[in-house]
């Protein structure tokens, strides 16, 4: 019987109907490109010597292979699944093969430029109807453009980074004055993070119909909040302090591809988006991948990705339509993802409903935000081929105090 790790049951998570990328390292050393099989990683460089893709897998992050475009992606896919499938074709790829308990995670790509939307309805209507109580939760412009800002790419960081409590000013609503000092009231956002493959001129746009063409995969992020930083510096430009200390994204990118089976349409769009944000049904499309949160281990949200209001293709084609170029290793996310349920939530600030209504951990402790310490663990899973389930990688990060 076989003991190789490339045998792996049909319907593993990890299988070659998946096949993530990542950078792996022993510890100290420079990393190198991988795909994901069960419990190992294959050493891309390696294994694909003498392929059009090896030089673009020969560096520590995944940009120049992002560049080749989406037929290479696809044909570097089909004929790793090609060797995995045959006995003589794991035999070859055996020696390139290396344990993850053996190695260190690190960031697959170089990030160009971060996006992040604000894509979910439910997550929308929960904080308008927190801040906004005696108005319409959604403003006037929500259900007609994918709402976004600009974050700093410099802080995105591989899951399980630690998060250090972000300082900056707050100023409660019967404070006489500002304070300045750390976060007291620091949050998750449990989102999709997608990643872009393809540059593009300044001044041209990409049409909704073409940018599943730039969509090369997709990871579990965490886009963590300082809620009262936020609060108090936002009006009138927007987000800033309050969420640009840090970014977790999953060490493990899932390609676009392997999610064909979970693509479902999205939940109805009225009214009517102006036309350079529709395209054809195919092309507009949601993913049926449920999150499950979890705080010191407790679970505390199940937020489901397919009630999403916006298409990852509008929002890029919407990212873009000003003429806004694209460079391979953008990344853009979805915004904090919620479903119509309570445990279906993705952010503290609605679970807790602004801190009124504190969650019970189970070692018997209670939260309304996080606490110095606390780790919070993103992990998804999703519908793949033949009935088979994918694992996305998680996204995990422990909050240290302000030094």
């Amino acid at each position: 019987m076989s003991t190789s790790p490339l045998d792996l049951p049909a319907d593993h998570p990890y299988g070659p109907h998946h096949l993530p990328y990542g950078a792996v390292a022993r510890d100290g050393d420079e990393p190198w490109l991988a795909v994901r099989v069960g419990d190992s990683a294959l050493d891309l460089a390696s294994a694909t010597r003498g392929t059009p893709w090896a030089e673009a897998l020969a560096g520590p992050v995944l940009n120049p292979f992002l560049d080749l475009g989406p037929a290479a992606w696809s044909a570097l896919r089909s004929w790793l699944q090609a060797r995995l499938a045959e006995k003589e074709g794991r035999e070859r790829l055996a020696p390139h093969v290396h344990p993850l308990e053996e190695l260190v995670s690190h960031l697959p790509v170089a990030v160009a430029d971060y996006v992040d939307f604000y894509a979910g309805e439910h997550h929308a209507t929960n904080v308008g109807r927190i801040f906004r109580p005696d108005g319409e939760p959604l403003t006037p412009n929500w259900k007609h453009l994918p709402i976004g800002y600009h974050g700093r790419s410099s802080t995105v960081v591989v899951s399980g980074t630690d998060v250090v409590r972000p300082r900056g000013q707050r100023k409660g609503k019967d404070d006489p004055a500002p304070v300045f000092g750390p976060s007291v009231r620091l949050d998750i956002e449990a989102e999709l993070a997608f990643v872009v493959g393809g540059a593009t001129a300044l001044g041209t746009s990409v049409p909704v119909d073409q940018a599943a063409d730039h969509l090369f995969g997709v990871a579990l992020f965490n886009d963590w909040s300082a809620r009262d930083v936020q609060a108090w510096e936002y009006v009138p430009l927007g987000p800033f302090l309050g969420k640009s200390f840090a970014s977790s994204m999953g060490a493990w990118i899932t390609p676009l591809a392997a999610l064909e089976k979970a693509r479902v349409p999205l939940p109805g769009q009225d009214p009517e988006p102006l036309p350079y944000l529709r395209g054809r049904a195919e092309h507009l499309f949601g993913l049926d991948l449920t999150m499950e949160v979890r705080l010191n281990g407790t679970l505390v949200a199940r937020p489901p990705y397919r009630a999403m209001y916006w298409s990852p293709t509008q929002m890029l084609a919407h990212l873009t339509v000003n003429g806004a170029s694209l460079r391979s290793g953008d990344v853009f996310a979805s915004g904090t993802v919620s479903g119509a349920e309570p445990h279906e939530r993705g952010s503290l600030l609605e679970l807790t409903w602004n801190g009124t209504r504190p969650l019970t951990l189970d070692d018997g402790s209670t939260r309304t935000f996080l606490e110095d310490g606390d780790t919070v663990t993103i992990t998804a899973t999703a519908p793949g081929l033949g009935g088979s389930v994918l694992r996305l990688a998680e996204v995990t990060g422990t909050v240290l105090p302000s030094p």
